[in-house]
């Protein structure tokens, strides 16, 4: 069995082929398919997160709606760029969030991913210490946010307070518990991977990571997969973490699916550069007829190895649409490989 969940980017444009024209749009057909997929049986509704881009980029507003409009499905980002955010902020909003949807939450947080501007997160009032990097400020916003995360008290109250105060150090509030341990970690390499292990964070791995041994992408991140297992073993930790990976895979059942994703040219992993310095290997999409797929999928190690696999949908389609993409995977092609 595996969570089956989507992972939406959030686009909009003014075009006309696009379902989704303006931010309003995207929002409130995030949350639409959110129950359209709860209703079907899927397991997560995942929204990434950019700034300075048509997509999404407040995330904590559309889950806390996604959470009154549902009762079930996962609500989850994946990822939140940690050098654009304060810790103790975004505890108290991931906090209340948590605490509409009735602790169904699982934040993906991570060091962010390349950008729309130049350091982006200067505009937001953040630079890296001396003689650390952008990724190490992230790193740094990211233990900060699960210290606090687990409710102990650190502040010293007032002598005179407006309201009266519990005993002892103060706390943030709204504290949500058990979300310390629904936090993700998006890990682009094998070293961050172990890293999030030994802080106690479950595991997001996308269809990109640092090319690191030259293999086909899905047995690099299968690797990856196995080293943070290892890891979180070693770290001695009481629980057992959770491991996502996102695919872009596509039934070809009609004629829409087949005009949209049938041209089949998408079949192998891709080399890039996501930085000055850093090479990257893009994993391929999966768009074929429901038995093909079947076989493609199984062959796939890193799907075999994570117990969630997120679906990215192309959000700009339409909900009816991704309803549809996302059904065709429960139904054709989920119960013959055992995910269901």
């Amino acid at each position: 069995m595996k969570k089956i969940g989507f992972l939406s980017f959030g686009h909009w444009t003014p075009s006309p082929q696009s379902q989704t024209r303006s931010a309003g749009d995207t929002l409130l057909q995030s949350i639409d398919l959110a129950v359209a997929a709860e209703e079907l049986g899927a397991d997560g509704a995942y929204f990434r997160v950019h700034h300075f881009a048509r997509q999404l980029a407040s995330p904590f507003p559309l889950l806390a709606a996604a959470g009154a409009k549902t009762s079930r499905i996962e609500l989850g980002t994946a990822v939140i760029d940690m050098r654009y955010e304060n810790p103790l902020y975004m505890a108290e909003d991931a906090g209340a969030a948590d605490l509409i949807a009735g602790g169904r939450l699982q934040l993906g947080i991570s060091r962010g991913s390349p950008e729309q501007v130049i350091d982006g997160f200067r505009h937001f009032g953040y630079q890296p210490a001396e003689g650390q990097s952008d990724a190490d400020m992230g790193r740094r916003h990211a233990e900060v946010f699960l210290d606090v995360l687990r409710g102990e008290g650190f502040a010293k109250p007032n002598p005179r307070p407006m309201f009266p105060n519990p005993p002892g150090l103060l706390r943030l509030e709204p504290h949500s518990e058990g979300l310390r341990e629904r936090i993700w970690w998006g890990a682009g390499s094998n070293a961050t991977a172990i890293w999030a292990a030994k802080l106690g964070m479950n595991l997001q791995s996308s269809t990109l990571k640092n090319d690191e041994t030259g293999e086909p992408f899905h047995i690099q991140q299968a690797k990856q997969i196995r080293a943070y297992r290892e890891a979180w073993k070693e770290a001695g930790h009481s629980r057992t973490p959770r491991v996502s990976v996102s695919r872009s895979i596509f039934a070809l059942v009609d004629d829409r699916d087949r005009a949209y994703f049938g041209r089949g040219n998408e079949g192998d992993d891709s080399i890039g550069f996501i930085d000055d310095t850093t090479r990257a290997i893009f994993g391929r999409s999966y768009a074929a007829e429901p038995d093909k797929l079947v076989k493609e999928l199984a062959r796939d190690e890193a799907i075999a190895e994570a117990d969630t696999l997120l679906l990215t949908v192309p959000n700009q389609l339409g909900v009816d649409y991704n309803a549809h993409v996302i059904e065709a995977i429960l139904k054709h092609v989920a119960p013959p490989l055992g995910w269901r």
